[in-house]
């Protein structure tokens, strides 16, 4: 049994029930049961045509259902007669199932899970273990993303920027249980570059692959997290960057800039830098400048914040950082980074202290800790 192979086409069968006129959630029960059938019969019997098997088989049993219950007795009034057998028509509607998963009537965390069920093929307790949640509170969460898209029509325009961010959600959330959502990003990221000719996606999928690529060399054996500019170079996936590079390129030759290939193209920078001291500054900043000016996000400025102070010294880089609101999430940390290079020590240890406390995460909490720990050691305190 070719588990790729059903995990791959379990969204396109997915897709073509719902354009016949079948609701989300009936849908995937029916997609499920079909699977089930497959798992039992393939073995003995292989079909020719995979996927046009598991369409008969589903819309065969969504018919089952939805005659068996009378609740479903109006459903039951537009849905046409089971198509003749014959060839199932070659065309992908996995590009609107993107489009539904990510409907902007859903919560981020909704559409996150849902996208990794309906289109990721992941099981509802492989997204529970992934986000650290009991597998009821999971299936609930599905539940009612299902609910919600149902009412949604099928052939409504999607908005591929809502796609993007639910799957750069999906990225960033990282490693987690026994499914690592980086790598299923950008799975389903190729999957939409597959179907859609965008820019942004070809510039999303860049940003994915550079940032994957140090993947390797961002924590130590012991678990703590090695920063950017103190990672062995030499261990990056020289691979994906060229990739990531290569995509990216040709997105930017477009001339339809969005945020992904503004922020690809600082990955790049940084990934293209044979040491931390020969990365290009200047241009990093000259790119948070054009995304400041996409997204005018305060994390944005953040983070150009620090690229100042690398490319015109600290104190320019906390004079940029001192018009951004200091709640900001990591700020203690930025300022911290600044007020050391800066030359003082004092005002940096009880930032990297202050940051500490505000850690998202136990691994970042230990790192500011070990900062902290570092300067106030120094001063022999």
């Amino acid at each position: 049994m070719d588990e790729a192979l059903l995990r791959s086409l379990t969204p396109r069968v997915l897709a073509v029930l719902v354009r016949r006129g079948a609701d989300f959630a009936a849908a995937e029960d029916a997609v499920q049961d079909a699977l089930i059938e497959a798992v039992r019969v393939w073995p003995a019997d292989p079909p020719r045509d995979a996927k046009g098997w598991l369409v008969t088989v589903a819309w065969r049993k969504f018919l089952d259902q939805a005659r068996a219950d009378a609740a479903r007795r109006r459903r039951e009034d537009r849905v046409d007669e089971e198509p003749p057998p014959g060839p199932t028509p070659t065309a992908d509607d996995t590009l609107q199932l993107y489009f539904l998963c990510a409907h902007p009537s859903l919560t981020p965390s909704s559409a996150v899970a849902l996208t990794l069920r309906a289109v990721g093929g992941l099981t509802t307790r492989q997204i529970a273990q992934a986000y650290l949640v009991p597998e009821a509170t999971m299936a609930q969460r599905i539940s009612r993303a299902k609910r919600t898209v149902s009412r949604v029509r099928f052939d409504q325009p999607g908005d591929v920027a809502t796609v993007l961010r639910v799957l750069y959600l999906v990225f960033n959330e990282g490693y987690s249980g026994d499914v690592d959502l980086a790598a299923e990003a950008i799975r389903l990221t190729r999957q939409l570059a597959a179907a859609i000719d965008h820019p942004e996606v070809a510039g999303l999928l860049a940003l994915m692959l550079l940032h994957h690529a140090r993947r390797a060399t961002r924590t130590a054996p012991d678990g703590s997290l090695v920063p950017l500019a103190e990672q062995d170079r030499s261990r990056w996936d020289t691979a994906a960057i060229a990739e990531g590079i290569a995509l990216l390129q040709a997105a930017l030759a477009r001339d339809r800039l969005g945020e992904f290939q503004a922020q690809a193209a600082i990955a790049a920078l940084h990934a293209d830098a044979p040491t931390a001291e020969e990365t290009d500054w200047v241009q990093i900043v000259q790119w948070y400048d054009e995304l400041t000016r996409l997204t005018d996000s305060p994390i944005v400025r953040l983070n150009r914040a620090v690229a100042v102070g690398e490319a015109d010294g600290p104190r320019a880089g906390l004079a940029a950082l001192a018009a951004l609101d200091d709640s900001l999430p990591r700020h203690a940390a930025v300022a911290a980074y600044l007020h050391e290079r800066d030359g003082d020590l004092t005002t940096a240890a009880r930032l990297y202290a202050e940051a500490a406390h505000q850690a998202p995460n136990l691994a970042e909490r230990d790192y500011l800790t070990r900062q902290a720990a570092r300067l106030n050691a120094s001063r022999g305190r």
